[in-house]
């Protein structure tokens, strides 16, 4: 695909689908404006360009209706503060009144829309909607890869309607990060793995057998491992249905001479509340009553150790539920663990952007991408819909 610096964009109206769907807490403020400092790039760099830029983003799921609590008035006050110029809000994505302000923008004006998923359209992928939001548009810019695998009209559609389109700088990152990790790693390949479910990474974790040197799993995801082992795991979060799955996962590493890592002991509790009783135990000792809640230290040992003499480290999920204190100290261990290594480190988004910042080791990491969901189905080996479609395009602009 092609780049925003591989084009003309003097003075060109720019429209750059972004996202910022950040979190708010209740009094609708922004309590981690990550994705928004992540695109700051792309947009100084049409502003250099005396471009006129227009931005689209989606907030929440308000799932097809106009939501107030889901407006990206906060955004627009944040991005304003973060560029140091005005941000003009529309009061919608489409429309007369959106296209007035279109027709009056100046070189230099930055124009920003209202939540994209007010209308229904939007993640229908329809191509009317998508050509009204291309409507005096001269270049699209797509720098939002934590969308990039929904097939939305705002990500896919609209590549058939501008005239040019081509990916920002951010995307660029995340798919040059992801390459260095997955395609031509420097050896030996860790993927710490970790989160709730196995079903929402099965696949996933089917394709890294196939790349990564060792494989450690965390989280509550690593009780059906056990579970498949023979070990009972008392209250613990299981997916029974997916227990042979997890015994040939573990089949398939040995096949493939994949080093593959389990927790060894564990932090219990009675309940998953913050006045929970706690204890340490190994995981051949867990009480029948009681639920896994954390890895305990001798794992964050064992783990600690397979990491210390990878050279490419790739971490996404959380190993424990860290958002009760009690229950955060394997997940911290391990930000200091990956932190503290020589080895290029890759973190997917979600949860485990959020431990870091926690820790307060953020910078401290090779490369954290903006997309939880997205980052994952490049894990599976999956084309993503927004990759895909700005590929096709300069498939079919090879002189643009």
């Amino acid at each position: 695909m092609k780049y925003i610096d591989e084009v003309d964009i003097k003075a060109k109206t720019v429209y750059i689908r972004v996202d910022f769907n950040v979190p708010l807490d209740q009094n609708l403020n922004i309590t981690d404006d990550t994705r928004i400092r992540a695109v700051l790039p792309t947009i100084n760099y049409c502003l250099e360009a005396d471009a006129k830029v227009i931005l689209a983003s989606h907030l929440g799921r308000p799932k097809g209706a106009r939501v107030e609590a889901l407006s990206l008035a906060p955004v627009g006050r944040r991005l304003a503060y973060r560029l140091h110029k005005k941000v003009v809000l529309a009061p919608d994505c489409v429309g007369p009144e959106v296209e007035k302000l279109k027709a009056e923008m100046k070189p230099g004006d930055v124009l920003l829309l209202e939540n994209l998923r007010f209308h229904a359209e939007e993640e229908k992928n329809d191509e009317h909607f998508a050509q009204e939001m291309m409507r005096g548009v001269d270049v699209y810019v797509d720098d939002a890869f934590a969308v990039a695998h929904r097939a939305h009209a705002s990500v896919e559609a609209v590549t058939r309607f501008a005239p040019i389109c081509v990916a920002g700088f951010l995307m660029r990152d995340e798919v040059f990060y992801f390459h260095k990790a997955m395609e031509d790693p420097a050896r030996p390949l860790a993927a710490l793995i970790g989160g709730a479910k196995i079903s929402s990474k099965l696949t996933a974790l089917k394709n890294m057998l196939k790349k990564v040197d060792k494989l450690i799993i965390g989280g509550a995801m690593a009780n059906t491992f056990l579970k498949a082992k023979g070990y009972e795991v008392g209250q613990s979060l299981v997916e029974a249905s997916l227990l042979a799955d997890a015994r040939d996962i573990m089949a398939a590493a040995r096949e493939n001479g994949v080093k593959f890592y389990l927790p060894v002991d564990c932090v219990v509790a009675d309940k998953l509340a913050k006045a929970a009783e706690t204890k340490i135990t190994p995981v051949q000792e867990i009480p029948p009553d009681w639920l896994i809640v954390d890895i305990g230290p001798a794992t964050v040992t064992l783990f600690g150790e397979a990491l210390q003499n990878a050279k490419t480290i790739i971490w996404n999920g959380p190993m424990g539920a860290f958002e009760y204190d009690a229950f955060s100290r394997g997940t911290m261990a391990m930000v200091q663990k990956v932190a503290d290594s020589f080895a290029l480190t890759i973190v997917g988004g979600g949860d485990t952007d959020v431990a870091l910042h926690k820790a307060g080791e953020y910078q401290k990491f090779s490369y954290v991408s903006t997309g939880g969901g997205a980052f994952i189905e490049l894990l599976e080996g999956k084309k993503l819909p927004g990759i895909q479609a700005l590929e096709q395009w300069a498939e079919a602009h090879p002189n643009v």
